[in-house]
């Protein structure tokens, strides 16, 4: 299955999920609970969150129960949270790989925390789906390793597909995109 731009009006990009200010090319803590909160307080600053510490601790407390690291270098901790109006993905790659939680985990160079409204039971499925399949394919790795700023990553993240679980075809079901600033 190949990650590419889909014009079925069932299909989205990963980059409907996120904007450029909520993509850190080089994140500064390197270590899971540091980048978790980092990237908590970019979603707290671009006003996706409200209290980036009860979030930080949804997802810490979610990744110590089960680690979301791939053998691809990917992570994809998640949060539920009544404060999350809207599935939003923040992106954050780190300067050297990361043992990401236990000792046997494998290194991450890129974190996908999700921020999940507390109603959402299938659409952070296909997105975490999607960011698998995408962790598959060598050549995007590549070129996410390759971007030189959060502009290059969110281009790259808008050729990348994800089908959104059980929704009608009807483009108004479709989550719309976030606004490039907020």
């Amino acid at each position: 299955m190949r990650c590419e731009i889909s014009r079925s009006d069932a299909t989205v990009s990963m980059a409907a999920y996120t904007r450029p200010n909520l993509i850190v090319p080089r994140l500064r803590e390197s270590d899971p609970a540091g980048i978790i909160e980092e990237l908590s307080t970019r979603l707290h600053a671009q006003e996706i969150i409200g209290d980036s510490l009860s979030f930080y601790d949804a997802a810490i407390n979610h990744e110590f129960l089960s680690n979301s690291a791939l053998p691809t270098g990917i992570a994809t901790p998640h949060a539920r949270s009544a404060q999350v109006r809207r599935l939003t993905l923040v992106i954050g790659r780190t300067g050297e790989p990361v043992i990401w939680g236990m000792q046997e985990s494998w290194p991450v160079e890129f974190v996908f925390l999700l921020a999940v409204p507390s109603t959402d039971a299938l659409e952070y499925l296909s997105l975490l789906s999607s960011i698998a399949v995408f962790g598959r394919q060598p050549e995007m790795l590549a070129r996410l390793r390759a971007a030189a700023d959060a502009r290059s990553i969110f281009e790259l993240l808008q050729k990348i597909a994800v089908r959104p679980a059980n929704r009608a075809k009807d483009p108004a079901l479709l989550p719309k995109e976030l606004p490039l600033s907020a």
